[in-house]
Formats: structure tokens, C-alpha cells, sequence
């Protein structure tokens, strides 16, 4: 990643980097390198070096999700004022300088082809960018392989305005969400705790989450950022919640000031990070040594729904949690039906499977009867899926 902005004088004297860790001057192309021994997979490490390299270096099909914040190439034009003639503290890290969008192409596939080797046959990749870069990343992951599932549009509660009043205000960054393969269909995805979280609604893909702010962000001893593009750990976590679970590897090959690694170590997740500049490394060990990991209980996924034993309908009455003749309705009863001794239920002289009558009862083409029916226990309705899960929980561990 860059150097930290320390005064005109420190950063004329310090040797600036670039995100895969050449100095600003040397080429990012050309040379070749000696063929590279995979080595052991570390965990909870920083690798200093090129990111490129070191990619190359770790094992194949190692790492269970790769988040990357790689250079965004915003080709800034000379200095940033706002309206009062000040400074504006923009990205102009020579680490985001490329000379030509062919230059950033051939970089951008390098890390990405490094990232498809090293992630498991089921893991993912997330990637963050801009207008200025994510297109073009996005069109290179396609051509190496990856499968996107989703944009997610991350909204900036606080943006930074646009203060020449040429064009909108820039208040989104996009990441794209990518398995290997179109034919990987067993990648991580914790549905259930995401639509828990969003008040049982199915979570979208726009994330309005404020930018890096208050104590969170990291001062140099001059009050100055530390990182310009520092993330916020709660997108971070979003992520990892709903793409990994507890004892992962995450590996982030632009690992900056550390966030991924941060919001790892808390949630019970491993990391590998890779860096080339010190400043930035010595910020992220300081930063990650101080986080407290929360216990187990508190980041473990419930298990999803698809991964749960399969309890037929006719098992809660052959276990007494249901009796034959006894009613059920739905939340407004509107409809009522009867339970039969053979797991089926009628709806007048319709009979069928909770699934069918529901939905024929509303005239839909399909109907989840678990969540549909619900029964009288204690003069209130309720659901049958609530009987179901205190089934289940009465039945022994597999295996």
C-alpha cells in the first residue's frame, strides 16, 4: 500500500511504495522470477513484500476468502481544493499511480490469477473498488474464471462532498462478490443470519454503513490519517459474517493498516495479510495485538436451514405434537383446515400436504406450509415451524 502523508519534507525523504510493494519508481512489468516453492500456509501473519509474489509463493487451494481493496487508479488531476481554498487530503499515494489503464490491466490480472490459485474450490473473493477501477477489475475476473454473484453497493453515510459542483457526489464505493467457478455451488453463505440481522428481511445489496471515522480511524502522531482508504470494520464484518465461519483463513493481499485482520482476530476468523509498508505493518500489529476475540458462542453461525435433518409433517403427530382432527389456520385465520391421521390436511373436501393446501387456500402457485399453518396452544396461534424446532431439538446429534 502507500506511505503515510507526514509533510511535504518526510515524504520527499521516505521511499514511497506501491500496494504490491515495488518503490514508485521501479517497473511494474517485465521482469521474471525464479520459480517459487509453495510454502506452508501461515496464519495470523503479515507477509511483507509484493503481493504478486507472495501469492505465488502460498499454497494452492489454501485460503477460504480473499477480500481485496487493491489500488483504485483514480487518475487525480493536480490538487483538491474545497470552496475556502483549502487542502483536501486525497488518495495520491504513488501506489495508485499506474501509468495507462493497460499498465493497471496487466496488474489487476496478475493479483487475480495469484487469488483464483490460492482460494479452496469453494471460496470466494470480495473486491472493492470504484467507478474508476471496479469495471475493470470486474471484466478481468471474468476472463480468469470467477463466477460473480452479487454487486453490493456499500452507501456512505457521510461521503466526501464534490466540492468543484461538476458532477454528483460520489457516495458509494461497489464490491463485487465472486465464487471460482460457475460451477461451485458450495460456497459460504449464511442466508438466515443476514435476514436475522436485517429485522427477518431479506438483506439487500446496498449497505449503508458510515465511512472509517472518530477513534476508529488511525492518527500518526501529527493527528494526520494514517491510510487514506482506511474501511470501516463494520463492512469488514458484514462480510465475514455472512461468507465465512468461526476458524477460516481470509487472506487480504493489500492488507493496509490491518481492518480485515482486526475484524478477523474478533471474530474468531484467521488472516493472512500482505504489505510491503512498514509504516502501515506496524500500525496493523499494534492495531490487531489489541483486539479482544469475542467468545464462541457470540460469532458461531446457526446452522442454516438447508443443513438441518428434514422433519416430515407426519412425524410431529406420530410424536404428539400434533393431533389428527385438530385445526389449523393461518396468522389472520383465514383459512382453517384439519390435520389427518396419514401427515396430510384438509381444506373442506381438498386434501393434501401443508405446502399444497396452503397454497391453494391463497391461490398461489407455491406456499412454505410450515410458516403458513399455525395451531392453537394456549388461546394464541402458533406456528407449526415453531413445533418443528422443538422436535428436532429433542433428536440426537448425527454421527
Amino acid at each position: 500500500m502507500g506511505t503515510s502523508r507526514t509533510g511535504a519534507a518526510d515524504a520527499a525523504a521516505r521511499i514511497q511504495v506501491s500496494r504490491t510493494g515495488r518503490s514508485a519508481s521501479a517497473p511494474r512489468t517485465g521482469r521474471m522470477r525464479p520459480h517459487l516453492v509453495p510454502s506452508p500456509l501461515p496464519r495470523d501473519e503479515i507477509l511483507v513484500g509484493d503481493c504478486i509474489a507472495h501469492l505465488e509463493s502460498l499454497p494452492p487451494e489454501s485460503v477460504d476468502l480473499v477480500f481485496a481493496d487493491p489500488p483504485y487508479n483514480l487518475q487525480l488531476e493536480g490538487a483538491l481544493t474545497r470552496p475556502d481554498q483549502s487542502l483536501v487530503d486525497a488518495v495520491d499515494d504513488a501506489w495508485d499511480h499506474f501509468d495507462s489503464f493497460a499498465e493497471y490491466d496487466r496488474f489487476t490480472r496478475r493479483w487475480l490469477a495469484g487469488v483464483r490459485r490460492v482460494l479452496k474450490p469453494n471460496g470466494t473473493l470480495w473486491v472493492i473498488g470504484s467507478y474508476h477501477n471496479i469495471f475493470r477489475v470486474g471484466t478481468a475476473l471474468q476472463d480468469l474464471g470467477f463466477w460473480v454473484l452479487n454487486d453490493v453497493v456499500w452507501r456512505k453515510a457521510n461521503p466526501m462532498p464534490n466540492f468543484r459542483g461538476r458532477r454528483f457526489t460520489n457516495a458509494h464505493e461497489t464490491l463485487i462478490w465472486a465464487s471460482r467457478s460457475a460451477s461451485e455451488k458450495s460456497y459460504t453463505f449464511h442466508y438466515e443470519a443476514m435476514k436475522a440481522a436485517n429485522e427477518d428481511c431479506q438483506m439487500r445489496s446496498d449497505w449503508f454503513i458510515p465511512l472509517c471515522t472518530g477513534d476508529e480511524r488511525l492518527k500518526d502522531a501529527n493527528g494526520q490519517k494514517v491510510h487514506p482508504t482506511q474501511k470501516p470494520e463494520a463492512l469488514l464484518a458484514r462480510i465475514l459474517l455472512a461468507s465465512t465461519n468461526p476458524g477460516d483463513v481470509i487472506l487480504d493481499p493489500f492488507f493496509g493498516t490491518g481492518t480485515t485482520g482486526a475484524v478477523a482476530r474478533r471474530l474468531g476468523r484467521h488472516f493472512v495479510g500482505i504489505e510491503r509498508d512498514q509504516g502501515y505493518i506496524a500500525a496493523a500489529r499494534a492495531r490487531i495485538d489489541a483486539v479482544e476475540p469475542l467468545a464462541e458462542d457470540a460469532v458461531s453461525a446457526p446452522p442454516a436451514r438447508r443443513a438441518e435433518a428434514r422433519i416430515p409433517f407426519l412425524s410431529l403427530i406420530e410424536a404428539g405434537h400434533l393431533s389428527p382432527g385438530e385445526g389449523l389456520q393461518d396468522e389472520r385465520r383465514r383459512y382453517k383446515a384439519t390435520i389427518r391421521a396419514d401427515g396430510t390436511i384438509a381444506l373442506g373436501a381438498i386434501t393434501g400436504s401443508i405446502h399444497k393446501i396452503g397454497a391453494l387456500a391463497q391461490g398461489l402457485p407455491a406456499c412454505n406450509g410450515w410458516t403458513f399453518w399455525h395451531v392453537e396452544r394456549e388461546n394464541r396461534l402458533v406456528p407449526i415451524d415453531t413445533l418443528r424446532a422443538a422436535f428436532r431439538a429433542t433428536m440426537p446429534a448425527a454421527g
